[in-house]
């Protein structure tokens, strides 16, 4: 297919690699932070098994940067999140949540701290560009923030470092598990980081001007092809194994930090105020009434990822929904991640989930499904 053969408009983004995706066999995209994204490169189960046995390339220039600099860049990214940023590095990488006053989840991004006074907030699919603009306005903080020409690569899978090695040389090898570095490929430049959405060992490469988009996923390519490198794109399969979060899927602005088991991710004991701690502080102390749990669905093989929240039952009562469910060709059977009341969330718990094709019997299991200590990812 040819790009303009998809009727898309001006008014929706695309990537930088829009053209080269469409040439490597994208087949259907999605919107994402107001941008177009592939979806399908053909089977989505062959996508999820290149992953997982050799490596993908996938166009993630959906995740935009919001840029912060300025003199109290730091204080301000602090405001922004309850996650304890006194320690972070610069060079560092960090998932964060971003939370309102209220408490409720905003965005899950990754925070990247490219200098002293520079960071960029790697986003999830929600406008966190307009919402820190306008908590800058009133915060008396000498800042700047902007969404810089940044677009992001991913490339994941066992073979992504062997790839990453042929590209950058042997000092690409040193790279630590969420840290960043500042590099140039063929006079492209980019920042690198040990980063990913897919729970497997993987690279970000952030491009640093849209106009060698092309160029450098050719290069890519080119150079992945001995290694079995595929184009493709993020696996729904891989990452519901992972337990990995999809924003406006298993968290939104209704979502708190602990319905989620992300108490890591929450320092109330720290001096620094930032937006929902007490909102955050009075959730804690009263307990949480639901929480995600796993969930094993004892059913034929679904064809594909829900495209609806099933509503879940425990006898007459309604306990909860399906966020996101997927058949695994891995473990062979269809797992979940799913919100349940507290009294429904214990492992073991029997319940039936409604889905369009009729009544499902479910079991709430252990999250991760799979590899829970991210080893692979680590590696």
């Amino acid at each position: 297919m040819h790009a303009d053969d998809f009727g898309f408009g001006t008014q929706i983004r695309k990537s930088p690699y829009f053209d080269a995706t469409v040439r490597w066999g994208a087949t259907g995209f999605s919107v994402y932070n107001h941008m177009y994204i592939p979806r399908d490169f053909g089977n989505p189960e062959q996508n999820f098994w290149n992953l997982v046995n050799d490596a993908i390339l996938c166009d993630v220039a959906v995740e935009r940067q919001v840029e912060i600099t300025g003199p109290d860049a730091a204080k301000f990214v602090q405001m922004l999140t309850p996650r304890d940023l006194s320690k972070m590095a610069v060079g560092q990488c960090k998932y964060i949540l971003i939370t309102n006053a209220e408490g409720g989840i905003l965005n899950d991004p990754i925070l990247l701290r490219l200098a002293e006074n520079h960071f960029w907030i790697s986003l999830a699919d929600s406008d966190i560009l307009l919402w820190a603009q306008g908590v800058a306005i009133h915060s008396g903080l000498e800042v700047s923030i902007c969404e810089p020409d940044v677009s992001p690569l991913q490339l994941q899978g066992p073979k992504s470092g062997q790839i990453m090695k042929a590209l950058f040389g042997d000092e690409i090898m040193d790279l630590k598990y969420y840290w960043l570095r500042e590099v140039e490929l063929d006079g492209i430049p980019l920042i690198v980081s040990r980063t990913g959405w897919s729970s497997e060992l993987g690279y970000e490469l952030y491009l640093r001007d849209g106009s060698m988009g092309d160029a450098l996923w050719e290069r890519i390519m080119a150079t992945g092809m001995e290694y079995g490198l595929k184009p493709g794109h993020t696996s729904s399969i891989r990452r519901i194994e992972g337990g990995m979060l999809s924003y406006h899927a298993d968290a939104d602005i209704h979502t708190n930090p602990f319905e989620l088991g992300l108490d890591r991710l929450v320092s109330l004991d720290m001096e620094a105020e930032f937006i929902g701690k007490a909102a955050l502080r009075r959730i804690k102390e009263e307990g949480v009434s639901r929480k995600q749990v796993g969930l094993i669905l004892d059913c034929d093989p679904l064809k594909g990822p829900n495209t609806t929240f099933w509503e879940i039952n425990q006898g007459v009562e309604t306990a909860g929904k399906v966020t996101s469910a997927i058949y695994s060709p891995r473990l062979e059977r269809n797992i979940a991640l799913a919100m349940v009341a507290i009294n429904a969330s214990g492992i073991g718990t029997e319940l039936e989930v409604v889905s369009a094709s009729g009544p499902i019997r479910a079991t709430v299991v252990e999250v991760p499904f799979y590899d829970p200590k991210k080893s692979l990812a680590v590696a």
